[in-house]
């Protein structure tokens, strides 16, 4: 999932905890290691996903992919997440990799199963239909920085260190090209300056006191996605991602399609009366 290093360029409602499996990495059995929190007041619209497994770093242990690929599974369906924005409940971290401790554990067998599952949850969220946004106020090493590469967008602090180092754990991680090797091979870890110089990440931000600045950045980047219309914007993330790994006669043709499914929204036909009228438009997802 390097697609995107490649390419480089308040009124919230309670915590809700899925429904977990029995067991659970910590040891801690039925503490969820994932909450969803949906926004509300000028905020709706916006969903996030908080990784909070503090005795692991929010290392990608099963449970913790379970639980992601479970509200992945349920915030897909739902027409009412705008935005789904990934953040941290573990200040100093966003997500240190995978749960080498939990890995150690697992026969040949069962790694190549555990690795296969967590390809898969990287695809879920590059494919998850509404704007993605990672929050990464923290380290964020090997799996997790392909989980915030899988993301639309990336916002880091200025205190975030992040790196492809499976190298230097004997590991591989997906496969890339050009700065995509050199991380690689180097096992090398970026500042959060750093990695927007390269393009890595889309803004980074001072770190303040609370340790949450880069949060508070993606939920403002949230925020200008919310006025846009849903549906074109959900369809021009279809565009832009079938395009890309297309000749260009393919790439036109997809966004001809994309736009052809737009045509007949209400949304369209509300934005054109809105340019007319000199008012701001109300997008409605329909």
């Amino acid at each position: 999932m390097l697609r995107a290093l490649t390419r480089a360029l308040r009124l919230p409602r309670p915590w809700r905890p899925l429904q977990t499996r029995s067991c659970a990495s910590d040891g801690a059995a039925g503490d969820p290691e994932i909450q969803v929190r949906v926004l509300a007041g000028p905020d709706q619209g916006i969903t996030e996903i908080l990784m909070n497994r503090p005795s692991a770093r929010n290392a990608l242990g099963n449970v913790l992919v379970s639980e992601l690929l479970e509200a992945l599974a349920r915030l897909r369906e739902d027409q009412q997440v705008r935005v789904l924005l990934f953040r941290s409940g573990v200040k100093g971290v966003f997500c240190a990799g995978a749960d080498l401790k939990e890995r150690e554990q697992m026969s040949e067998a069962e790694v190549g199963i555990f690795v296969q599952r967590l390809r898969g949850l990287m695809n879920e969220i590059a494919a998850f239909p509404a704007p993605t946004i990672a929050a990464m106020d923290g380290f964020a090493l090997g799996g997790g920085l392909e989980l915030a590469l899988a993301c639309d967008l990336r916002v880091a602090a200025s205190s975030a260190v992040m790196g492809l180092i499976e190298t230097t754990r004997g590991l591989l991680p997906g496969a890339g090209v050009a700065l995509a090797k050199e991380l690689i091979f180097t096992g090398r870890r970026l500042s959060g300056a750093q990695a927007q110089a390269l393009g890595l990440v889309n803004h980074t931000v001072p770190q303040n006191e609370e340790g949450n600045a880069a949060y508070h950045r993606a939920r403002a980047l949230a925020q200008e996605i919310l006025p846009q219309a849903p549906i074109a914007v959900r369809l021009g993330k279809v565009a832009i991602d079938r395009g890309m790994d297309v000749d260009i006669a393919s790439g036109m043709a997809i966004e001809g399609i994309c736009y052809a499914q737009n045509i007949p929204t209400q949304d369209r036909l509300e934005g054109m009366a809105a340019f007319r009228e000199k008012r701001p438009p109300r997008f409605v997802g329909k």
